[in-house]
């Protein structure tokens, strides 16, 4: 089948890139490839309904659109290596299989902490067997809960277990702020507030160095010597990229797969990154190539990229402008939501209040040399649609970069 279009990685970003092939025009064989035994479903909810039992597996699997119903799975199957000069990739199976056109899709794994201590006990939040995992851990009587992490997924992991009725909640971070890195000060303070006071504890400013128990986690011991009571622990501290399949070949995988305005890998128009694993300069800001994993950007890069590959197995050119979309994230946290567009983390310096107070309901202004170039709500529903007013207004901006 040396004709095909392989799409390593059936998560949404793979998905959604055979979609955007069909769409695009092309017509030719497509074989997704994917590690999990399951078809693609969505993730945000892992940490939130999932794991409040109030969202079944089958109400996250995405519904594959009819124009892919003649593309060939291949699940629970992992890509281990590539040969991109050959056009070639490796199944852990041994298969080795040809194509045409390459989709890097792989995205993330979760990170760990390299601690002494026992394993047992200690939970990531990324697939839906680690959600089930932890759901099980999380609903034991008493559960003594620490979530290392306080960013998006340790910050709703936190709400999730409290609204389960765990006994004590404990986020450690060394920031001194629960996400200050998207968010700044002015939000994080805010954000904190709001945690605290539904009966979230924190050890800001410290870091973990290891776990007590014998056979599973009794305690996680701070940098400062103090020692959390813990039944459960969650590890919420970053991202892996899934790249190493991709070694030999000269790209740069330094963090993620690097790629040119179109998604392009290493200059090969055959070869495209999608998802969280791109890393890619965004046209609208700065253009300094960066990784976004945010719930918009698999569509959006495969939406992208499939028109840049399309047109080249069709011997043309796809004509388009450089890659500039804009970011969108949320994050459902006990009884409010976090609602951002843009990219707020590059104009962290510079927030201004746009709507309300950050002791309620408010919107603030990201802002880099006096531009606008992120928006974020944090409250209810209307802090959310006064966010979405500005987002027509960033929309409305020229790309920085030409």
């Amino acid at each position: 089948m040396s004709a095909t279009v392989v799409v390593a990685g059936a998560s949404m970003a793979g998905l959604r890139a055979a979609e955007q092939l069909r769409a695009a025009g092309w017509d030719g064989p497509i074989t997704l490839i994917g590690d999990e035994p399951h078809m693609p479903y969505n993730r945000p909810p892992l940490s939130k309904g999932v794991l409040a039992g109030k969202a079944p597996f089958e109400s996250l699997a995405f519904r594959p659109r009819a124009s892919v119903a003649d593309v060939r799975w291949r699940l629970g199957t992992k890509v281990v290596a590539a040969d991109l000069d050959r056009r070639v990739v490796t199944l852990d199976d041994g298969e080795a299989l040809a194509y045409r056109g390459l989709v890097v899709a792989t995205g993330m794994r979760p990170r760990r902490l390299r601690c002494p201590g026992p394993v047992t006990g200690r939970h990531t939040v990324r697939t839906l067997a680690d959600a089930q995992g932890l759901r099980e851990a999380l609903t034991r009587p008493g559960a003594r809960v620490v979530i290392v992490g306080a960013g998006f997924i340790g910050c709703e992991v936190a709400a999730t277990a409290v609204a389960l009725g765990a006994a004590e909640v404990t986020v450690v971070d060394p920031l001194p702020l629960p996400m200050v890195g998207p968010l700044g000060d002015q939000l994080a303070k805010a954000l904190l507030r709001r945690h605290e006071q539904r009966g979230v504890r924190f050890a800001l400013g410290t870091g973990v160095t290891g776990f007590d128990g014998d056979d599973r986690v009794t305690g996680v011991v701070l940098a400062d010597g103090t020692v959390l009571a813990a039944d459960v622990v969650v590890e919420c501290v970053g991202s892996l990229a899934n790249t190493e399949w991709l070694d030999g070949n000269g790209l740069d995988l330094t963090d993620g797969v690097l790629t040119d305005a179109h998604l392009r890998a290493g200059g090969r128009p055959d070869v495209v990154a999608v998802g969280d694993v791109a890393r890619f300069p965004n046209a609208r800001y700065d253009g300094v190539p960066r990784r976004v994993e945010h719930w918009s950007i698999p569509t959006d890069t495969a939406r992208h990229a499939a028109r840049v590959l399309a047109a080249h197995l069709a011997g043309g050119d796809a004509g388009l402008q450089r890659f500039a979309p804009l970011p969108t994230f949320w994050s459902d946290q006990h009884d409010f939501r976090l609602q951002s567009f843009g990219a707020p983390a590059l104009g962290k310096d510079d927030v201004r209040v746009l709507d309300g107070d950050p002791d309620g309901d408010v919107v603030a202004g990201y802002h880099t040399g006096g531009r606008l170039v992120g928006v974020v709500a944090l409250g209810g529903p209307a802090a959310a649609a006064a966010a979405a007013r500005y987002r027509t207004e960033l929309l409305k901006q020229p790309a920085l970069t030409a």
